[in-house]
């Protein structure tokens, strides 16, 4: 018999290619007066497009990987300075964690205009480093009171980013699968992203503003971000969170350990092993996995985006003392054999 508790999130979503024409009236909504627009450098030309139209308090464009202390600070300084009644973030995950930092001490509510496939518009789950070290918490302030999903604002997304982020957004719905407060309606939410995001992502790798496909890969990261959202993550977030830490791209540091993530826990978690074969149609997960992302030409090796050979043992140790719950015992020795792996890029064994 099943037994189960499922929580839904009380997030609006407003999905459809051309929807972001709807932001003033979203925003208006909220009762926004003053809006502080929340976005990464290089986004300035489609900031100013999409929030042309808002009553515009401010604009923080300094948002960067890993929501560093210091920068989170100068931003939260400034919705207090402009006295904002809201948060606007447009971006990726780098650009969503920065309004959840601002709304974690002010509670100031934040509509997400996500424009990767991060799909942490769509949890309560914030972040923030300092000191080398990235701590993670959740909390029903950060979570979006509203989320616009236009499909067109990823047309400019470059393939290769596209790719790394949406397998990010895999690795959400790979962790839902064997959470250990999962339930029935979570992993058919997490298999059907899966499947979403696999079948898209080697089409937008070989035509980028194919619009068909960027639809179905922000439908499937939404699915990973609801997914991840209300279940635990487990031994993967961990790693990726603790090698944060060592100043790794986050979507890269996510793609290349998701395959000996799940090879760690294969023997652990039959039942989500074959959900996931199911949803990318191959015999074996983790070896499945890393051929998709072989197939997308992203990064396979930890050696390739920063890591120092040195520093495996010490990450091993950090993950393995604090470990989040995962379906198999983390253990130093084991864990350390994983990044190892990984550090090379060897495919998982079969």
């Amino acid at each position: 018999m099943r037994a189960f508790v499922y929580n839904g999130l009380p997030t609006r979503v407003v999905f459809g290619i051309g929807c972001v024409g709807n932001l003033p009236a979203e925003a208006e909504r909220l009762g926004a007066k003053r809006v502080l627009v929340v976005s990464t450098p290089g986004r300035a030309e489609m900031v100013r497009a999409v929030s042309s139209s808002l009553n515009v308090a401010g604009v923080f464009d300094k948002a960067v990987m890993h929501a560093p202390l210091e920068a989170v600070n100068e931003a939260r300084d400034l919705a207090n300075s402009v006295k904002a009644d809201c948060c606007v973030v447009i971006g990726g995950g780098s650009t969503i964690g920065f309004g959840k930092a601002i709304a974690l001490t002010s509670g100031l509510p934040i509509l997400a205009v996500p424009t990767t496939y991060s799909g942490s518009e769509m949890t309560n789950i914030w972040g923030l480093s300092e000191g080398g070290a990235k701590k993670t918490g959740r909390d029903p302030r950060v979570m979006p009171k509203t989320v616009i999903y236009d499909p067109g604002l990823t047309l400019e997304l470059p393939a290769a980013i596209s790719a790394a982020s949406g397998m990010n957004a895999i690795a959400h719905c790979v962790e839902a699968l064997y959470a250990h407060d999962g339930n029935p309606i979570i992993s058919l939410m997490a298999e059907e992203g899966i499947r979403a995001l696999a079948s898209a992502l080697p089409k937008i790798i070989s035509s980028p503003r194919d619009l068909e496909a960027r639809s179905s890969a922000l439908y499937g990261s939404w699915l990973a971000g609801a997914t991840i959202g209300t279940t635990s993550v487990a031994l993967h977030h961990k790693l990726c969170h603790v090698l944060g830490g060592f100043g790794l791209p986050h979507a890269q540091t996510h793609s290349i350990v998701l395959p000996h993530a799940v090879r760690y826990n294969r023997d652990a978690a039959p039942e989500a092993m074959a959900r996931i074969k199911q949803a990318i149609d191959a015999s074996d997960a983790p070896g499945g996995l890393h051929d998709l992302e072989k197939k997308l030409g992203i990064p396979m090796r930890l050696a390739d985006i920063g890591m120092k050979e040195m520093d495996l043992e010490r990450a091993a140790r950090i993950a393995s003392e604090a470990p989040y719950p995962n379906p198999r015992k983390v253990e130093y020795e084991p864990v350390l054999a994983l990044l190892r792996d990984a550090y090379r890029g060897l495919r998982p064994a079969a």
